[in-house]
Parts: structure tokens; sequence; C-alpha cells
């Protein structure tokens, strides 16, 4: 008899994955490849996402895993992505213009410039979304100057889930989650915002007809189908932006602070009201829509794992694959806290003052990582601190997800910084699981998500703060 799962396609930043999860959230096969975006043609530094070669990936791990998921009977299949990013359709699905990444600097100068069409206070309050370039807003404010015929006769902007969901099913649909990123909705009504769009003219009918996660956009296609090398007809379920499932997956509740470590951290908390009139007060602060319908999530983030993965390739360039970041950890730990001096300033994205201070001739590699661990704790602390404010809420711990998880060097670190304890979740795949879950409610396996996530046996590991949490404290409590 064949075990029933569902298939989910996770397209993230680093890399595209197929996994296959039975309905108590077990991994039963998983097939990754790297991703990577793409040169603008009208500018190397610009990035573009190639959808064509997206979905090649996705066949590819789909190749990878077709032993196992011969003997799977797939129920239903979904889609996770990044948020944001995504682009203008012909009523075909053909794109009229390339996906513009969230890497890509062209937008930078139309965030600058939004005064002239709204308040960025306002904007805010309106859609919870704080002023990050990379916003979909400011994507097709550059695409109405730079390309107006394509706005012009674009049937559909389409996010990228719901344009991989578009190949799959044929169907045009707005993934919720993946809106609740765009700052173009108004959170308050979940709609797309009747004054944010006038005033930045952009035509309310790009946006086709919004799905919930759960729902079902439609079922897979012969010819995607074929691609992909399963059967078609599996429904195809709304899932959408990554962080919400990443939540959902993570097993939080209500007013439980989830940090998801990536190439980003993003402190979120699940919160069932939010005051919007608080988010501009604090720089990097957001508030997107939950998977739950009545719920949003309150946060804040700020670039991470990049900035080690910066570290890494800079300071250890010949080094590959998963025994590189114990050797990293190695040469970290043997420093005590504070790395004798050296210290790391700003986020690395901008601002000419960001770098190293207390550099010597005896600094080593290792102190240049210890200090942009230490760094980005101490904009931990600072954000935890802001979140509660937001939420409304006392953090009695703090939930860790995502690949930063399985650095225990620098989890111990937060633990002890935050004076908190930490949990790490010992299945680290939230963002699948969440999405997975909601796909096994809409096949109908479970009467809600909820009720599927309820039926899963939760597992985690504390790390509670240690002896070094006192030292800390007569080392800088706030970031530089």
């Amino acid at each position: 008899m064949m075990q029933d799962a569902v298939l989910v396609l996770d397209c993230g930043a680093t890399n595209v994955r197929a996994i296959a999860i039975d309905k108590r959230g077990q991994i039963l096969a998983r097939g990754v490849v790297a991703n990577a975006s793409e040169p603008a043609a009208e500018d190397p530094a610009w990035h573009n996402w190639s959808l064509d070669h997206i979905l090649q990936r996705f066949q590819q791990c789909c190749q990878q895993i077709a032993p196992q998921l011969d003997r799977l009977n797939l129920r239903a299949m979904t889609v996770t992505t990044f948020g944001v990013d995504g682009a203008l359709t012909d009523d075909k699905g053909a794109l009229l213009y390339p996906i513009i990444s969230w890497k890509c600097p062209r937008t930078v100068p139309i965030m600058h410039d939004i005064a002239r069409m709204i308040d960025p206070q306002t904007l805010q309050q309106i859609s919870g979304i704080g002023q990050f370039s990379f916003n979909t807003l400011y994507k097709l404010l550059w695409l109405k100057l730079n390309q107006p015929q394509a706005l012009e006769n674009a049937h559909a902007w389409l996010f990228i889930s719901s344009l991989i969901n578009q190949r799959l099913t044929g169907e045009f649909t707005t993934d919720r989650t993946m809106a609740g990123t765009s700052q173009l909705m108004d959170l308050h009504t979940g709609a797309f915002s009747d004054v944010i769009l006038p005033r930045a003219g952009i035509p309310a009918r790009l946006f086709p007809r919004q799905v919930a996660p759960g729902d079902i956009v439609g079922e897979l296609r012969p010819q995607m189908a074929n691609f992909l090398g399963i059967r078609p007809g599996i429904p195809v379920i709304s899932a959408g932006h990554d962080t919400q499932f990443a939540l959902f997956g993570s097993g939080a509740g209500l007013g439980e602070p989830v940090l998801s470590s990536g190439t980003w951290e993003i402190l979120m908390v699940r919160s069932a009201q939010i005051n919007t009139a608080l988010l501009p007060q604090y720089p990097g602060s957001t508030c997107e829509l939950d998977s739950h319908p009545a719920w949003f999530n309150p946060g804040l983030q700020w670039l991470a794992s990049g900035v080690l993965e910066w570290v890494r390739k800079s300071w250890w360039p010949q080094a590959e694959g998963a025994a590189v970041y114990q050797q990293m950890m190695a040469e970290a730990a043997v420093l005590p806290p504070g790395a004798q001096g050296v210290t790391m300033q700003g986020n690395l994205l901008e601002g000419s003052d960001s770098g190293w201070r207390g550099v010597t001739l005896n600094t080593t590699r290792g102190h240049f990582y210890r200090a942009a661990l230490e760094n980005l704790t101490w904009q931990l602390k600072n954000n935890l601190q802001v979140l509660e404010t937001l939420g409304g809420f006392r953090a009695r711990e703090l939930l860790l997800v995502g690949g930063g998880s399985r650095n225990m060097l620098w989890n111990q670190m937060k633990a002890d910084i935050l004076d908190l304890p930490i949990k790490i979740l010992s299945e680290a795949e939230t963002t699948v699981v969440g999405a997975a879950l909601y796909a096994w409610a809409g096949c109908g396996e479970f009467a809600s998500a909820d009720a599927a996530r309820a039926s899963l046996e939760w597992r985690y590991r504390t790390l509670w703060p240690g002896e070094q949490r006192d030292l800390w404290k007569t080392l800088r409590s706030k970031p530089c």
C-alpha cells in the first residue's frame, strides 16, 4: 500500500527544494538544488530571477527524489517562497518583464522619493510594512517609470509563489500572505489599499482573486506533471510567504516570539491585534498578515547570515561544506566575550561607518567572525525589546527556527545576552512543515491546519543562560 504524502515546492534565495511530508510532519524525501539570481541585461549590478530556471531547478529536485515519489501517494502539493518579488504577466502567464530580485539596488531611489506620493509614516500605518527598498510597491513604481508599456499591457501582477502556481495550474491568483509583504495592502481590511494604489497610480485590476492558506488554487496540469515527473490532477494548495509558515510550523501560539534565522533574521510574533501607529517609530519594524485569517505578525528584520556568509567568503575563501562552519565556530569559541575589543559596527548594508573596530596585528579571522556574531546578537536583544512594545507581550523564552539555529555557539550567545531560555525545534524544516500542514488541511485530511498541527508531536532542545551571562552585562548592552 502506498504511503500518503504532500509535496512542498520551496523556493528560497539560496536553494530550491522539493520535499515530501507525511501527515505526521515527517519528511519522506528531500531534493535540493542551489538557487541564485542573475544579472540584469540593462546593468550587471542589477539582479533578476529567472522563472524558467527556478522551474527547472524544481524539476531537478523532483528527479533527485523520483524513486521515493514513485512509492508515495501524493495527495496535494503547495508552494512557499520569499516575499515581495513578482512580475507583470499577460493573460497566458508569460512574463512581460523579468522578476526583479529583492537584492536589486535599482529600487533604492524609488523608495527615497516615495514621500512625493504618500507620506512614509502613513504608508506604514496603512500597510504595516516598513521602508525597505525591495518592497513590491517600489518594484511596480520602477516598472511604471521604466517599462510603462509592460504595466499598461499587463493582465496581472503575480507574486513569485503565484507565478509558480500559475505555471502549475493555469490559474491566476494572489497569495494572501505574499500580498501582506507588498506595502500595497490595507493591513486592517486585508484588501489592497484604496489609498495607496491611487496615489501610486497602480491599477487594482492587476491583482487577481485572493487565496488564503489552505485554499485550492487548482489542479496540476498534465504538461507540468510530466515536466516534474509526478501524476497530473493533484490539487495545488495555496501557501505563500515562507516566514508565515515558519511561524506556524514552529508550533508558536499567540505572544510566543520566534526568530527565523537565515540570510535575514526575522523576529516575529503572532498577535491578535496591532497598533500600526507605533510602527513608524521603530526603524526596521514591519507587520505582515499571519497565516490565520484574523491574526497579524509584527516583527523586525535585519541582515544576519548574509553577513556571516560574507565573512566566510572573505576569510575562509577556500573552505567548503559543513566542516567550514564548525571550523569558524571553533576559532571564535576560544575567544572571550567581547572578542578582545574587536567590534563590528553597523549592518554592512549601508552606512559609511560600517565595519570593524579595535583591530590590531594580533587580530585573527576568528575575531572578525565572533565580533559579527556578537553584533547580530546585540541587534536581536534590542529588537526583541522593540517587538515586546509593538506586540504588547513579555518574552519568557525565544523559539529559534531556520538555518541559523544550527549554530550552537551563536545560540548560546543569544541565551546569555538575552538572559532567556532559547528553544530550538528539533525539526529545522519549519517552513515546509507549516506549508505541508495547510496542504493536508486543503486536501481534506484534517478539518483545519490547526487541527493538523495539533496532531504533531513537538520536540525542542532548550539552551539556558550560562555562566557567562553576568560577564555580558558588563559589556555593551546595545548594538553599535
